[in-house]
């Protein structure tokens, strides 16, 4: 086996190469971490992988849109395993096609469910807990997701109590996993 693809199977994060958002690709740690073997996920759609289909639309609009700016996105989401289960997830992607973005990407997966435990959130919830992960203020979250800022202040509200923090910067601290905070 030659060594890049001894590096790419093995890597000690999830790798992924996408077409078009359909996994061309993936290592060994990339497919166990969603309960899979690498051939049960090759020639599928990540939406598998994704809680709900909307979720799957909503954080490609995003990532495209960043994208088609400099053909980078990161983010931390959850995501969906084989079994059902959900778990927080850091996503870093690169495009290797500036003039179509999506036909043809490299993508790693950092599971995050030992720093950060998933509680029980709505579909609307988790897309917002993902940009409050990333730092963004309501209003902002609010114009990406093209949503009022007072939804998104109740949606933030829920998320405090269900994670039982009594402030902003504690929700924050909660979603982006600091130690010794809840």
């Amino acid at each position: 086996m030659e060594s890049a693809e001894f590096g790419f199977d093995n890597a000690p994060v999830g790798l992924v190469v996408t077409g078009h958002r359909i996994i061309r690709r993936c290592n060994i740690k990339f497919a166990d971490m969603f309960g899979y073997a690498t051939g049960d996920l090759e020639g599928l759609s990540l939406s598998l992988l994704y809680p709900s289909k909307q979720e799957f639309l909503d954080v490609g609009k995003w990532a495209l849109s960043a994208m088609n700016g400099g053909l980078r996105y990161e983010d931390q989401r959850i995501m969906r395993k084989r079994d059902g289960t959900h778990f927080w997830c850091r996503v870093r992607g690169q495009s290797m096609t500036s003039d179509d973005p999506y036909a043809r990407c490299v993508w790693s997966f950092t599971d995050l469910a030992d720093a950060r435990p998933v509680v029980r959130l709505t579909q609307r919830e988790r897309e917002i807990a993902m940009l409050v992960a990333d730092g963004m203020p309501n209003k902002e979250i609010a114009r990406r997701m093209e949503l009022s800022h007072r939804t998104v202040e109740a949606h933030r509200s829920r998320m405090m109590r269900k994670l039982e923090v009594a402030n902003s910067a504690e929700l924050i601290a909660v979603l982006a996993g600091l130690p010794g905070l809840k």
